[in-house]
C-alpha cells in the first residue's frame, strides 16, 4: 500500500502572503459583504436556477454523427441563418434519392 504523504499547511506568513497578493489582484477582486450577501447558499434554489436544457427526445428521430465537410459548404447552409442542419439533411436526402420529410421548411 502507498504511502500517504502528509499535507503542509501554510504558515500565517504564508497566508498573509497570498491573501495579500489576492486584494491586490485587480481582475479579481474580492467580493464586498453585498455581494456575499446576495449570494445564494441554497444549493436546491440554485439548481433552479440553472439555465434549462433540452430533455431527450420522446421519440429520436435523428442519430448524432460526426462528419467533415468543406468550409465553402458549411458557409453556403449557414448563410441562411439558424436551421442549416436541417437543411443539410434535407440536401442529403435530395442526393441520396429519399422522400423529403413534411417537417423540413425550406430556406427562404
Amino acid at each position: 500500500m502507498a504511502e500517504r504523504q502528509k499535507i503542509r499547511l501554510n504558515t500565517p506568513e504564508e497566508e498573509a502572503e497570498i491573501l495579500a497578493a489576492a486584494f491586490a489582484d485587480p481582475d479579481n477582486p474580492p467580493l464586498t459583504e453585498a455581494q456575499l450577501a446576495r449570494a445564494h447558499r441554497d444549493p436546491e434554489k440554485a439548481a433552479r436556477m440553472k439555465k434549462k436544457t433540452r430533455g431527450p427526445q420522446k421519440a429520436p428521430t435523428k442519430v448524432d454523427v460526426h462528419i467533415k465537410l468543406d468550409p465553402d459548404v458549411i458557409a453556403h447552409f449557414k448563410a441562411d441563418g439558424g436551421g442549416w442542419q436541417t437543411r443539410v439533411n434535407a440536401a442529403l436526402r435530395t442526393a441520396a434519392g429519399l422522400d423529403r420529410p413534411a417537417n423540413v421548411k425550406k430556406a427562404g
